[in-house]
């Protein structure tokens, strides 16, 4: 199987199986209709054109495996398949792990990571609200150690939910030992539940697109109503805890134009904002890097960073 991160232009694939994630039949300038697809494996996705409808050889949809015979072609300085021959794949002709984005590091490994910040959380109320997610509802954890933490720009991979996670706590740890005036048991349990609604805003793998839920309320809204139900159900939660922690989560993205409902007002939801937004930019940065062939110096301008991008040196390691 090739894989589209290693696809060059000219090459031609052969009865190769790829995940069919779009499919729309669109009209040309020259009123010709053409079919449109997005092809995905576990490195990434590429558009495909269908210029010939003969080139369908059996019925297939959106979500199905397909059989593909193409050229890689370019267009707009990207790489796009020109499909001669398409045809639905069968169960067993195919590993399904192939064509899943998923995490480099180990999943169990970290999901263990987060159980000893979770044992640390010295606050009663605070770390019993956390084991109810995190250890007690086997549901939960299962969806969380799979599920990935965006649709795209960055941990858009399986384990991506639970990497990210503990990136953000590892953070907040260390901004509690150098600032001493922050809540550590706070700012750790805000930092382990702050994407929580992610799971609902965003469908699983293979789809792994917004929900209708995800689209009309968003993780924030999701999260912090999910955890509001959980502390109402403990006995004697103390109100202003709630209060504080809900506000993290509520103010976790910093701006009110980035989806925040409140900007932060206490030192933990704005450390918890700069947590996730360090490690949400320097993610993204990463996937961009990797991306392009080692080689490339110069990635070009990008509207993420609004900054033309370069490759910097690595030193030996």
């Amino acid at each position: 199987m090739k894989y589209i991160r290693d696809l060059k232009e000219g090459e031609y694939i052969n009865n190769d199986i790829y995940l069919c994630k779009s499919r729309q039949v669109l009209t040309g300038k020259s009123g010709k209709e053409y079919v449109s697809l997005i092809l995905q494996d576990k490195t990434g996705t590429i558009d495909a054109k269908i210029w010939d409808f003969s080139s369908e050889i059996e019925q297939y949809e959106a979500m199905d495996f397909v059989h593909i015979d193409a050229r890689v072609t370019s267009f707009q300085d990207a790489l796009q398949l020109n499909v001669s021959k398409i045809y639905k794949s069968r169960e067993g002709e195919y590993y399904p792990e192939d064509y899943f984005p998923k995490t480099n590091k180990d999943i169990e490994e970290m999901y263990q990571k987060i159980k000893h910040y979770i044992k640390n959380i010295k606050d009663a109320n605070l770390r019993f609200l956390i084991e109810e997610f995190f250890i007690k509802d086997e549901e939960f954890i299962k969806k969380f150690k799979n599920h990935s933490a965006a649709k795209s720009v960055h941990h858009s991979f399986m384990g991506g939910l639970l990497e990210h996670t503990l990136s953000v706590v590892n953070l907040c740890d260390y901004y509690a030992k150098n600032y001493p005036i922050i809540n550590r048991d706070l700012l750790i349990s805000a930092a382990l539940l702050h994407d929580i609604g992610k799971m609902d805003e965003l469908s699983a793998f293979p789809r792994n697109d917004y929900t209708d839920e995800g689209q009309l309320l968003g993780h924030i809204f999701i999260g912090a109503n999910k955890i509001s139900e959980k502390i109402a159900s403990i006995i004697n939660f103390p109100e202003k805890l709630a209060g504080e922690l809900i506000h993290c989560i509520l103010a976790h993205h910093g701006e009110l134009e980035y989806g925040s409902p409140k900007k932060p007002a206490t030192i933990e939801a704005m450390a918890l904002h700069y947590a996730d937004n360090t490690d949400a930019k320097l993610q993204t940065m990463t996937e961009l890097l990797n991306s392009y062939d080692s080689k490339v110096e110069w990635m070009g301008y990008q509207r993420l960073f609004e900054s033309n991008i370069m490759r910097s040196t690595k030193g030996i390691e």
